[in-house]
């Protein structure tokens, strides 16, 4: 990531209930479905990095509500490295979707790449929005998106982290505070990473109604999908840039733990624990069987063989994807420290669980 969170006054968080439901029903209008038939989404990935619950959990929601053809695709057929855990394969490459569907997606998810400039990825999109694709950048994605030309003229959001940078790389878009996720024109874009989940929710809503996005959102456990967010929170003052630079240096993490998976696991659950526990900058994350597995969204997690005696990281089955991340902030609180889920909770920008927590 490039740029940071200083440097950029806020106003205050509105607080009209209202006029946040009206952004949500105007979000859900402008990505309805312009096509007849089940649309064919692409979750876009680069094969050497791309951000875990940015690329899991759009597919995976998207996947359990079934209201569309989804899709992981990369620009080369085979494993995606995930960061900051996790390994995945990619079953579609550019060139192969390409041949499938000569008239392009009609979503095209965007996560967060470590290479946010690969010249293969951001031509492929360039064509897919010239083709009519709505566009979908996810936190840091919305860099990606960017540097395809697609923000120029249009309001966005994005993860606090990027906010300044993209400001001033484009000067003619709008940046959007105190909005989970933004549509202008057929681009959306979120704010960080746990934005994902009402913005796929909106999106379900959008193809799918109000009935089957209200089910998916009681699986994953929330109860609204507005865009509704103080983005005054977040951001890198002087002691949190000192954090954040020991929390990238490697040698913080000293930790090997394992999370047990078997065919059927759920991916957003996996997602969260695995992404949170790895950014408390402690914990280096493992998927752990004896084989790659199925996941409960179909896709094949590249799991091995972990050390006997590995510390394992247990995910509660009987809790809800989003009850999952609050159990693990909590858990996170009580192995580091508050300081250090709260950090977490910086990368993630996310509001929930830390009054849930003991510590």
């Amino acid at each position: 990531m490039a740029g940071c969170g200083p440097g950029i006054a806020l106003p205050p968080a509105p607080t009209d209930a209202a006029a946040s439901e009206r952004e949500q029903q105007a979000f859900v209008e402008a990505l309805k479905p312009r096509r007849e038939g089940k649309p064919v989404i692409v979750v876009l990935a680069l094969n050497e990095g791309t951000e875990t619950t940015d690329l899991l959990l759009p597919h995976a929601v998207l996947q359990r509500a079934g209201v569309a053809e989804v899709q992981v695709v990369a620009p080369r057929r085979g494993p995606v490295s995930l960061y900051p855990a996790l390994r995945v394969e990619a079953e579609q490459d550019l060139a192969g979707f390409d041949r499938a569907h000569p008239a392009g997606a009609d979503y095209v998810i965007v996560p967060a790449m470590r290479d946010d400039g690969d010249a293969t990825v951001i031509a492929w999109l360039r064509r897919q929005a010239d083709l009519g694709a709505r566009v979908i950048g996810v936190c840091i994605g919305t860099v990606v998106v960017g540097r395809a030309g697609l923000l120029d003229g249009r309001r966005f959001a994005t993860h606090w982290y990027s906010r300044k940078q993209l400001i001033e790389r484009h000067p003619s878009a709008t940046y959007v505070p105190h909005q989970r996720y933004v549509v202008d024109r057929g681009v959306a874009t979120t704010t960080g990473i746990t934005a994902s989940v009402p913005t796929m929710l909106a999106l379900v809503e959008a193809i799918g109604g109000p009935d089957k996005a209200r089910a998916v959102a009681t699986e994953l456990g929330v109860s609204a999908w507005t865009p509704a967010h103080d983005s005054t929170p977040f951001g890198l003052d002087a002691g949190r840039m000192a954090g954040y630079l020991l929390n990238k240096a490697a040698f913080w993490r000293d930790e090997r733990r394992r999370i047990d998976v078997q065919d059927g696991s759920d991916d957003i659950a996996l997602a969260f624990a695995a992404d949170a526990w790895s950014r408390s900058g402690h914990v280096s994350v493992a998927a752990s069987a004896a084989r790659p597995v199925r996941l409960r969204s179909g896709l094949l997690l590249m799991a091995e063989p972990v050390a006997e005696g590995t510390p394992r990281l247990p995910l509660a089955p009987a809790l809800k994807p989003v009850q999952q991340l609050d159990r693990t902030l909590c858990e996170i609180a009580e192995r580091y420290g508050s300081a250090r889920r709260d950090w977490v909770m910086q990368e993630m920008e996310y509001s929930g669980a830390a009054s849930a927590c003991a510590v």
